[in-house]
């Protein structure tokens, strides 16, 4: 079977949420919704979605042979009071625990956070929620290296 860096990568992310993030958000003094993805039901968990796409490739990273992607983790939540509040926490906890571990446990060459995009409810109360966005730009040395 093809291990694909593509499925490595999103593999990578999970592991880094559900492991190091989640353990900065129990260090916290607010009680915050863990990540999780499995099947999970019970509504106390928040599942991300993780979006990987290949992205443009600088002139200097065609010539040393790197992939590039970019990835986003949309954190959902449903419209309660603190629903703002923990969108600023989810973003927080991933961007401390990526400077931690910049290659992904070894997966990419270098993953850095470019950007994070906060979107409110459209219309307060009409049962759409906040969401938290958070671009990453992951490099990986090409294949025909490996």
């Amino acid at each position: 079977m093809i291990d694909l860096i593509e499925q490595k990568i999103i593999e990578a992310v999970r592991k880094l949420l559900t492991g190091r993030v989640n353990e900065i958000l129990a260090s916290l003094d607010y009680q915050v919704p863990f990540i999780e993805f499995t099947d999970y039901e019970g509504g106390n968990d928040v599942v991300p979605v993780i979006n990987l796409s290949a992205c443009e490739r600088s002139e200097k990273e065609r010539i040393i042979r790197q992939d590039a992607y970019s990835l986003s983790i949309s954190f959902s939540l449903p419209e309660k009071n603190e629903s703002e509040f923990l969108c600023y926490v989810y973003s927080l906890a991933v961007y401390k625990a990526l400077g931690e571990n910049l290659t992904l446990d070894g997966v990419a060459d270098r993953a850095v956070a470019t950007g994070k995009k906060y979107n409110k409810p459209k219309k307060p109360g009409c049962g759409e929620g906040w969401e938290a966005v958070i671009s990453l730009r992951v490099t990986v040395e090409g294949m025909e290296n490996r």
